[in-house]
């Protein structure tokens, strides 16, 4: 996988360092059923198919037919330099009652995604410093942005908001709290599995990337497990 951290991204640029970076293929969820407590599905990459799980509170949950709350105005919201497709079609969990939530995953998984709809007035918190903000723009219900704390560790919505953020690191587990609104949805997409190597970077941008952080003596955050 070529997906890099908007952080490192950023570096090489303020290195003068030039990088050629490319929008990777996201590997979205496809839910498949519902249970008393949550929602369940996979995820297929190129290297294997993952279960995925959400557990909490929920309004429904869509399992590929209804309308699709995946729809792209200007600026787009799900599709950027970064994210090259947007979620399929009716794919989604949508939440209305605020609390904790899981999403857990059948084994460690790189960089996950989450894209949102109609997160307007959410107050949002994953508990740690691991969020990028990918894209946000005009969606099914409209426009809005992201406010992040000043931890990073969540966001407020601010208008409707629909976009894209991915959290940094390995994973096996999601955990986050939200607030109660109407409803407002997800679904959660992968970059890869942490076993296959990940999101390594080409041996180029390794070399130069090693020059600038050893006269910065930069700290890469280390990878987080839920």
């Amino acid at each position: 996988m070529k997906s890099k951290s908007l952080k490192v991204a950023a570096l090489l640029l303020g290195l003068g360092i030039s990088a050629q970076a490319s929008a990777i293929v996201v590997s979205w969820a496809d839910w498949t059923g519902t249970t008393a407590s949550g929602a369940n599905g996979q995820i297929t990459t190129a290297d294997g198919t993952v279960g995925v799980t959400y557990s909490g509170a929920y309004s429904f949950v869509q399992t590929g037919s209804g309308t699709n709350y995946w729809t792209e105005g200007t600026p787009a919201p799900y599709t950027s330099g970064v994210v090259e497709n947007a979620p399929p079609a009716a794919e989604l969990v949508a939440l209305n009652v605020g609390g904790s939530k899981t999403i857990t995953f059948s084994e460690t998984v790189l960089d996950p995604y989450l894209a949102l709809t109609s997160w307007n007035g959410n107050v949002v918190d994953f508990g740690d410093d691991v969020l990028d903000f990918i894209s946000s723009g005009r969606g099914f219900w409209g426009l809005g942005s992201f406010i992040p704390n000043a931890d990073n560790t969540g966001f407020f919505g601010s208008g409707e908001l629909h976009g894209i953020i991915r959290l940094t690191g390995e994973f096996d587990s999601i955990i986050f709290t939200d607030t109660t609104e109407n409803w407002h949805g997800f679904t959660v997409g992968v970059a890869g599995l942490a076993d296959d190597g990940g999101s390594v970077p080409e041996p180029t941008t390794l070399a130069l990337l090693g020059l600038g952080l050893a006269g910065l003596g930069y700290r890469r955050r280390g990878a987080r497990k839920a």
